[in-house]
């Protein structure tokens, strides 16, 4: 791991989870913060923006918010109507009383603007290209090199984002291998239903990992497959880093025909959509895909043109430019 160019502070928690922990996690917080030097506040979604707020007009210091999703439209909110009316109250109560704030695309800060009258900047969360990646061979990484390898990446491996239903369609695909790589709340379903179906070596898991380590799998893979449903708001609205991972690899992307996915997808000609969660339609559109090679490589050699226009160099001056008004 690179090291970084700022201390970083860990907190020790009590509790790790459920309403305690965010009480005690806001609690020491706001000391914190309240007892520290600093020049500016950043917080960064909606689970640090209470503290932030408070200390900023207790000691005036300015704060800008970073918001990387619709944290109140999250899967874990939903349907928690009492829990997600308390993080709402305390969105309304602070974005009424700031102008300006940051997110993560265009369909996300068009809801905050007309719920709450603010200035909303866009900062589309697009990692950096990393040119002097080493990396590694099918081989090398356990992978076989005579079959085709789909794959699908994220630190969250989660409810609702559509790995469970992509492990159940691997029944119906031949010649054809699912790479998994992350964790999350859907991994001990997901184990469980490779045990049951015998896919063991048609569905390939791996932990969590380092990103460089990561993107040899990805560079490696023919397709990269994002999936999350469309059973909220945040998930509509989404733009995973995962995206812009599988465009800089150079592999097409399959995927759920969400807002903001769908619109670069089309935009630059990378790829296909897949329409339903049913295990077998998936498999049928995938193999669909598959078998029209002019397109997959149409597809490919639209890629590079796609991987040079989204840039974080762009994003980069924007966000630049809005930490500018705090000097």
């Amino acid at each position: 791991m690179p090291s970084l160019a700022y201390r970083t502070i860990r907190m020790r928690l009590l509790f790790i989870k459920g309403p305690l922990f965010y009480a005690e996690f806001n609690i020491r917080l706001f000391f914190f913060l309240l007892f520290n030097k600093c020049d500016l506040l950043v917080s960064n979604d909606l689970d640090t923006l209470l503290p932030n707020f408070i200390v900023g007009r207790l000691r005036n210091i300015p704060l800008a918010y970073d918001s990387h999703e619709y944290f109140t439209e999250t899967p874990e909110l939903v349907n928690r109507k009492f829990i997600q009316s308390i993080w709402k109250a305390i969105e309304r109560f602070v974005l009424t009383r700031i102008n300006c704030m940051i997110t993560v695309n265009e369909s996300i800060a068009q809801l905050f603007r007309q719920k709450y009258g603010i200035e909303v900047v866009v900062v589309r969360n697009i990692p950096q290209q990393r040119t002097q990646i080493p990396l590694k061979s099918r081989a090398e990484l356990g992978l076989p090199e005579d079959k085709i390898v789909l794959i699908l990446q994220g630190s969250g491996i989660n409810v609702d984002r559509g790995a469970e239903e992509m492990v159940l369609a691997m029944q119906y695909l031949t010649d054809v291998v699912l790479v998994l790589i992350g964790n999350g709340d859907a991994m001990p379903l997901i184990r469980k239903l490779i045990t049951k179906n015998q896919l063991e070596d048609k569905v390939l898991l791996f932990p969590k990992m380092n990103y460089d380590e990561m993107m040899c799998y990805t560079h490696v893979a023919d397709v990269g497959l994002t999936l999350d449903k469309d059973t909220n708001m945040n998930y509509r609205f989404s733009l995973p880093n995962k995206l812009f991972d599988y465009i800089y690899a150079g592999i097409p992307v399959l995927a759920t025909p969400l807002v903001e996915i769908k619109s670069i997808i089309e935009r630059y000609q990378i790829g296909g959509f897949i329409d339903s969660h049913e295990p077998q339609h998936m498999a049928d559109q995938i193999r669909n895909y598959l078998n029209q090679p002019y397109l997959i490589q149409t597809w490919k050699n639209n890629l590079s043109f796609a991987a040079r226009s989204l840039s974080w160099d762009h994003e980069e001056k924007i966000l630049l430019k809005f930490y500018s008004q705090f000097q």
